[in-house]
Parts: structure tokens; C-alpha cells; sequence
């Protein structure tokens, strides 16, 4: 049996100016057990995979990375299930190349909390949002003022940006058999979340633990936002992934879902006006 109690899975692709920074939030976690830092590097064009090999050096025992030779994205593999498929830590804490942690004491919190509740399945906290210089802005990601238990139906109508992804941590037995609509969804983290949620409960921590990165070069909201054809397949799979999500759970769902999908609906079509939105929505916040 493992003595691993956390696995940090982090995939990175073209991270030369953020991976170090995203490391050392990683190595400066001050926990009561032992964790692995699980790195997939998919085949990167900078110098993000030798910046690893430099971590690697120094810590051989804790970070484990994958060098890919060619770019697994770009044929049409999730990525994701490098990590995941070979931890073997009892919870896996996700965090992207781009972006890292602040609290030194997160995942002791996180998994502290986990340990005393069973039937929570995930433990999510909030996350600054910080430019590509690291500047904090005004935004953040923080889904209510206080602590608090969130069930299935809210997170299916909270979308995917409900929760920071560098926030989550959850148990690693139950992300094993996928349901179909978590297998063909364009994304990993809002599908994970309402899987979690179907299984008991998501805490969420309001304790700012982490910074999340927006606006960054090849990052793929800014693929999203400049190329309209992406954007229409990707919105077309998040309509299929909610109709599977559907029959997953036999209807009982079905107000949140539709009401998800009419959102869908007006960001495929009216990209335009969505987009407005969401700029005056920033300016506001």
C-alpha cells in the first residue's frame, strides 16, 4: 500500500516563464505526509521541459516527470490521464503549468478536512487571478462568502469557471470509471466537479490559496477567443457532454442542464454579444 497521501498532478506545455514558479509552490508545501509532483510536459517548444529536468535533478525523489517527443494535445488526447492514470496518492491536487499555489499550508487544509468528512468527495478554495507579470488584479475566483457544501445541481449551473482548477483536490478512487460524458466533454475540470459532486458533496474553503493565471500567451482561452471555428466545436461537444449528462442521471437534472445549455446556445451563436458581456461583467468586478 501506498504511503503517498497527495498526488500533484501539473501538465505544462510552453510554460519557460511560469513552470519554476508553479514548482516551487509545489516543493514549498509544509505537510504532515508525503506527496508526489506528477509533470507532463507535452513536448514544449521553450524551455519548459528543461526547467523541469533542473527540479527533477534537485528533488528525483518527489517529482516524476513525462517528456513527450510529439504533442499529445494536438491529436486529440486528454493530457490529463498521464498524471492521473499513474498516481498513486490516496487524493490528487491538480494544478496547471501556468499557474500556482500561495498557502504553504493548502493541501494540509485541504486534506485535513477531507480526512474528517468521507462523504465529501472534492475540497475546493478560492484563487486570485494574476496577469503574465504576476500582478494581482481586481478579480478573483471566489464562488461564495464563507464556507460552504456545494451539491450537483448547483455546480452543473455554475459552469466550469465555478471553481479555480488549481484549487481541487479530490479522492483519487473515485476518478477512475469515468461516465461517458466526462470522457467526450472538450474539458477536464467542470466535468470532474459535477462527477464529485453526483457522489456525495464539494466543500468549498473560502480561503484565497492559490493564483490563477489569465491572459497568458498560448493559453487556450486565448486560442478560444480568436479562432470562432474552435470555439463552435468546442461549445457543440459542452451541448453533447450536457445531453449525456442527462441520460447519466436519468433526468434529475434536467432544469440545470437546460438552463446550462440555453447559455451554451447564446455563446455559440451571438459570440459577439457574449463576449461584451463578459467585458463589462470584468469592468464591474
Amino acid at each position: 500500500m501506498s504511503d503517498i497521501m497527495v498526488s500533484i498532478c501539473c501538465t505544462a506545455f510552453n510554460h519557460e516563464k511560469y513552470i519554476a514558479k508553479g514548482i516551487e509552490s509545489f516543493l514549498m508545501q509544509q505537510t504532515r505526509f508525503k506527496v508526489e509532483i506528477l509533470i507532463h510536459d507535452d513536448a514544449s517548444k521553450d524551455q519548459t521541459a528543461d526547467i523541469i529536468r533542473h527540479y527533477e535533478r534537485l528533488h528525483p525523489e518527489v517529482i516524476k516527470p513525462i517528456y513527450q517527443s510529439e504533442n499529445q494535445y494536438s491529436k486529440g488526447v486528454k493530457v490529463s490521464k498521464f498524471n492521473r492514470e499513474r498516481a498513486i496518492g490516496k487524493y490528487i491536487a491538480l494544478c496547471e503549468g501556468d499557474d500556482y499555489w500561495i498557502d504553504p499550508l493548502k493541501l494540509q487544509k485541504q486534506v485535513d478536512y477531507l480526512e474528517a468528512h468521507p462523504e465529501c468527495t472534492m475540497c475546493v478554495h478560492g484563487a486570485y487571478k494574476v496577469n503574465h507579470d504576476n500582478v494581482k488584479l481586481k478579480r478573483s475566483v471566489r464562488p461564495h462568502r464563507g464556507d460552504k457544501d456545494f451539491y450537483a445541481d448547483e455546480v452543473i449551473k455554475g459552469g466550469g469557471g465555478l471553481f479555480p482548477t488549481n484549487s481541487i483536490v479530490y479522492r483519487q478512487a473515485l476518478g477512475h470509471n469515468r461516465p461517458l460524458f466526462m470522457q467526450i466533454s472538450p474539458v477536464g475540470d467542470y466535468p470532474l466537479a459535477i462527477y464529485m459532486a453526483l457522489q456525495g458533496y464539494i466543500f468549498y474553503m473560502d480561503e484565497m490559496m492559490s493564483a490563477y493565471r489569465v491572459g497568458a500567451s498560448g493559453s487556450w482561452t486565448n486560442h478560444m477567443i480568436h479562432d470562432e471555428k474552435k470555439a463552435t466545436i468546442y461549445y457543440t461537444r459542452m451541448e453533447q457532454m450536457m445531453d449525456e449528462l442527462n441520460d447519466y442521471t436519468n433526468g434529475s437534472y434536467e432544469s440545470s442542464i437546460s438552463w446550462v445549455k440555453r447559455q451554451i446556445y447564446l455563446k455559440k451563436n451571438f459570440p459577439q454579444v457574449t463576449r461584451m458581456l463578459k467585458i463589462i461583467r470584468n469592468h464591474i468586478g
